[in-house]
């Protein structure tokens, strides 16, 4: 949630809070930026289909050696993971910002600008996205406070499912994405 507040505080302090006038500079710079994200996010998502590794992305080849460790990490568990997966705070917030999706953030971040902070509506439905994106997480963190015992079973194996399927939510997401913002940059100019 800090990283959409950071996002969204840093695009709004740059636009005043005002999106930019129609067909002026900083708009059109606006539009080939969003049409770049969109293309380049359409081209990742072609070359994860094209270039997949067989069994890259497999919970299913972790060994009985990898105790402890993620399922879909196998092997190749690094110290800061382990760490992470005991719970070490700073090592996993820091991992969190330097993984995040930056295309999708840059994604978000070119839609903020066309956000106009003038109206009221425009708070609530930037207040709502942020609740609305983390609202999974926080669902999650009650379930273990709540029921430890089967929330540590059922985690466990939403995470090798998650892991079973990362590659396909990757593909998807990143083209259906891509074709929102590539189909919205062309059509905004036309209308």
């Amino acid at each position: 949630m800090a990283c959409f507040i950071a996002v969204i505080a840093l695009v709004l302090t740059l636009t005043g809070g005002q999106p930019p006038a129609p067909r002026s500079p900083p708009s059109t710079a606006n539009l080939a930026a969003r049409l770049l994200i969109g293309v380049s996010l359409i081209g990742y998502g072609l070359h994860r289909h094209r270039h997949r590794r067989p069994g890259h992305d497999r919970a299913s080849e972790a060994t009985p050696d990898d105790a402890g460790a993620s399922p879909s990490r196998g092997k190749s568990s690094s110290f800061l993971a382990t760490r992470m997966d005991r719970g070490a705070i700073w090592p996993a917030a820091a991992l969190a910002v330097l993984l995040q999706p930056w295309g999708l953030v840059a994604a978000g971040a070119v839609t903020v600008v066309e956000a106009d902070t003038s109206h009221g509506t425009t708070w609530v439905e930037l207040i709502a996205f942020c609740i609305v994106a983390t609202v999974g997480l926080l669902a999650v963190e009650l379930y273990v406070v709540l029921k430890p015992a089967s929330a540590h079973r059922r985690l466990l194996s939403l995470r090798t499912w998650m892991a079973d399927h990362a590659h396909q939510a990757i593909v998807l997401g990143s083209i259906t994405i891509g074709l929102w913002l590539t189909g919205k940059s062309v059509y905004e100019p036309a209308s």
